[in-house]
């Protein structure tokens, strides 16, 4: 934690002790890296004026972030402005950079994303990981990372950290996933099985897709509820630009909000739950279709053709979704839900019946459901961007470790 910015010294009262000062160079050089990656090119003046520090005290930080790599210089401004042109500064495209794994039911994928929020390399691998102990499944996962690093390397990046998106509950320490119902894993800390020279993070994906949607989607709210919906369904709430987690970390379980108490088993132990209606395979099981590799397009395919039986499936499945929500709804009162994760491709057939469900049971104002820009890629970014808004947050810190 930062330290206060007027702490007194035991030596006389507003006096900077030195961890006070080293706190408050650290947060300016986080003031400096998020003025530059929000609007940047900027000159050194021009972050003064937006972070209201001297154009000295810029100056020095400006000269500290271009020595470790995570600013770097274009040159001289655009010709036009008055006075003397400054050097336009950006964020390093050669420096720290955002490693994100996602650990899916049925895939396994990483990317690496540089400071200025470009994906600069990828791996994926498709194959059902349902069943398997977790030991088999991350090292698929570390040789990805590895070959992903490499890549990125190879193009002059260097790893800040990694963060890993699992479709579970996840402990408060941020590497043991607790439960995860549609991998069957338990109690399984990912920190001893995933490269150790790494900073690791570890969430659940419905988080890290509702962080993504709020930092890389234009336009959507501080206030919103994520649904991140596959063969699982998970949602994550987000309260004036930060996530609710809940006293355990676990909030956001709506794949598990039973929509029909009396209903089959789920694998979580309950009944009627509303994975068992809206999920992926549940949809594929009305609809009386097997499961495939791509069980969206096959569904997709079939509802564009005009298959009644899809149709009924889907508006049924939307059905479930809008009754799981409006209980979500009248006691969050959130600004907006947005649908994300694979089923969001499905939202033409998705979206009418679950609409109808949150209007006709909402007791507020009918409350806007919108379909996720980034769709299934939402985990994997999110949890990339994770790593990069912490090297932003914290740039001293970074760059010692570097």
């Amino acid at each position: 934690m930062t330290a206060p910015l007027h702490e007194a010294h035991p030596a006389g009262p507003g006096r900077a002790t030195p961890d006070t000062q080293q706190g408050m160079r650290r947060r300016n050089l986080a003031r400096v890296m998020h003025a530059v990656s929000a609007e940047g090119p900027l000159s050194r003046a021009a972050v003064a004026s937006r972070i209201g520090l001297t154009r000295a005290a810029v100056s020095t930080l400006v000269d500290e972030l271009i020595r470790t790599g995570l600013l770097e210089e274009l040159g001289p401004e655009r010709p036009g402005r008055v006075g003397r042109p400054g050097s336009a500064l950006a964020v390093s495209g050669h420096g720290p950079a955002g490693i994100g794994a996602e650990i899916g039911v049925d895939h396994l994928a990483v990317c690496a994303v540089d400071l200025r929020g470009q994906v600069r390399a990828r791996a994926v691998r498709h194959g059902a990981n349902r069943g398997r102990s977790p030991a088999p499944v991350l090292e698929e996962v570390t040789a990805l990372i590895r070959r992903v690093v490499a890549e990125a390397e190879a193009e002059g990046l260097w790893p800040a950290g990694l963060a890993v998106a699992v479709p579970g509950l996840v402990a408060r320490d941020a590497r043991t996933v607790v439960r995860a119902p549609n991998l069957d894993w338990h109690d399984t800390d990912l920190g001893g099985l995933l490269p150790a020279d790494l900073p690791l993070t570890v969430d659940n994906e419905a988080n890290f897709g509702a962080l993504a949607e709020l930092w890389l989607a234009d336009g959507t709210p501080r206030d919103f509820l994520h649904v991140s919906a596959e063969i699982g369904i998970g949602a994550a709430l987000v309260v004036d630009g930060g996530l609710l987690r809940g006293t355990r970390g676990f909030a956001g379980e709506l794949g598990h909000v039973p929509v029909r108490p009396d209903g089959p088993r789920c694998a979580c132990g309950g009944r009627g739950c509303l994975e068992q209606y809206a999920g992926e395979e549940a949809v594929l099981r009305a609809a009386g279709l097997e499961p495939g590799e791509d069980r969206v397009g096959l569904l997709a395919g079939r509802a564009e053709a005009g298959d009644e039986a899809v149709r009924r499936a889907l508006r049924d499945a939307g059905e479930a979704l809008g009754i799981a929500l409006t209980g979500a709804v009248n006691l969050l009162d959130p600004e907006g839900v947005v649908l994300g994760g694979e089923l969001s491709g499905l939202a033409p057939w998705l979206l009418p019946s679950l609409r109808d469900e949150l209007a006709r049971r909402t007791a507020g104002p009918v409350c806007p459901v919108t379909v996720s820009r980034l769709g299934p890629q939402g985990p994997l970014l999110g949890a990339a961007h994770a790593v990069v808004r912490a090297v932003l947050d914290d740039p001293a810190a970074v760059a010692r470790r570097h």
